[in-house]
């Protein structure tokens, strides 16, 4: 096995245990730690005795001695006491932890990052670092804060944590309701992450996505009466139905104009659909963002091509979703809406409102081509490709670039 590959193998299976240390070890930091370590000690020794048949119960075993060794180092420094009932646990069991006993404590971590007593952009912060390994730098991009800014935050929710002797457990019923936006949003910000990065070698990341989906479910199943979370697995099956024509053969991003329909999933798409109908009826027709989004995905989802789409309607959607819960790229998207549906003045007005960003720079382009206005077009891709993008999306954007200036001359 390549060293990439290996390394891979112990990403995927490391986020999957963290949480299970956490809830052994009650403390956030000593469980990252842990697992770091194991992490360590598998690059070390798979390459020589090859990679175990349950990997994961490698990793869970290991991780948990090397947090025996780090307790037992902690309450051996002078001055310190700390009780024998981490050892105690920790030390009961070698046995492989079960898919149903990992989900649960995945869960359990989710409504512990997102405790009311943090703040919502502390919540899904905590989350995306813990759930999913996400750098700082990562973080930072999805919320669209800096690296510096991002690791205190971190550092300040675990102390927090920590100190107020927060619980790792599903909240009584009574409490979800104080819970539940900030669990959705994290489940949907780790989406994001995955199907939007903001910078890297790819234009999405599998392992995150399916992640995402994942949780998703598990919280529909634990609240299946609730519309929230049916509203976010029905977007996050809907967009991901989309995934395969996202890229060409050649890795290379094709727009949504441009994009084989037939490569989308119809199993998800239906799925997505009927999820989405279901939310609807259980909020009495009263949207929330995620059903608004569900349902601007839904209007794609159900035309044969990009000439059928019904603008005026996608457009009646994001008139309503940036007015109840305003973002950047709601925005953008909005502009692009506006195009279509009352030409590419339109567009530009909402832009001309908004703040300037790469992405920005290139959806101006996009509009500015269409009045055939491709210098100006051109100089907004130049300055598109000053900032952070993947790598399949700056190679886009040079194309597009060099398409445009040779149409100006």
């Amino acid at each position: 096995m390549s060293d990439d590959a290996l390394a891979e193998t112990i990403r995927i299976e490391g986020t999957r245990i963290i949480a299970t240390l956490i809830r052994t070890v009650g403390d956030v930091q000593l469980a990252e730690d842990a697992v770091q370590e194991a992490t360590l000690a598998a690059l070390g020794a798979w390459p020589v005795t090859g990679v175990p048949p349950e990997p994961r119960a490698w990793l869970t075993v290991t991780a948990r001695r090397k947090a025996i060794d780090m307790i037992r180092r902690e309450r051996a420094r002078p001055g310190k006491e700390r009780d024998g009932l981490e050892l105690l646990e920790l030390s009961q069991s070698d046995g492989f932890v079960p898919d149903s006993v990992v989900q649960d404590d995945l869960l359990r971590l989710i409504f512990t990052c997102c405790h009311p007593t943090l703040s919502p952009p502390t919540r899904v912060a905590l989350a995306l670092r813990t759930l999913c390994g996400l750098s700082p730098a990562q973080i930072a991009g999805v919320l669209l804060t800096t690296e510096v800014a991002t690791t205190k935050r971190l550092t300040r929710a675990r102390q927090k944590i920590a100190a107020a002797h927060i619980p790792y457990r599903v909240p009584p019923e009574d409490e979800l309701p104080d819970r539940l936006p900030a669990v959705c949003a994290v489940i949907h910000s780790l989406y994001t992450a995955g199907h939007a990065p903001i910078e890297g070698e790819t234009a999405y990341d599998v392992d995150v996505c399916a992640e995402a989906i994942r949780l998703g479910e598990l919280l529909h199943e634990l609240l299946p009466e609730q519309s929230m979370p049916t509203a976010v697995l029905a977007l996050l099956l809907l967009t991901e139905a989309r995934r395969p024509a996202r890229l060409d053969e050649a890795g290379e991003v094709v727009t949504l104009d441009q994009q084989d329909r037939s490569r989308w999933d119809p199993d998800l798409i239906a799925r997505g659909v009927a999820m989405l109908n279901d939310s609807l009826e259980r909020s009495n027709r009263q949207a929330d963002p995620y059903q608004l989004q569900a349902a601007i995905a839904a209007e794609h989802a159900r035309v044969p091509s990009y000439a059928a789409t019904d603008w005026r309607e996608i457009l009646r959607l994001y008139d309503l979703l940036v007015s109840i819960a305003p973002s950047t790229s709601a925005h953008l998207a909005h502009a692009v809406a506006a195009a279509e549906a009352d030409g590419t003045a339109a567009g530009l007005a909402l832009l001309d409102g908004l703040p300037a960003s790469p992405r920005w720079h290139a959806v101006r382009a996009e509009l500015l081509a269409r009045d055939h206005r491709y210098a100006e077009a051109a100089d907004e891709l130049t300055q598109a490709l000053t900032g952070p993008a993947t790598d399949p999306e700056r190679t886009h954007r040079e194309r597009r670039r060099r398409i445009f200036l040779e149409k100006s001359g």
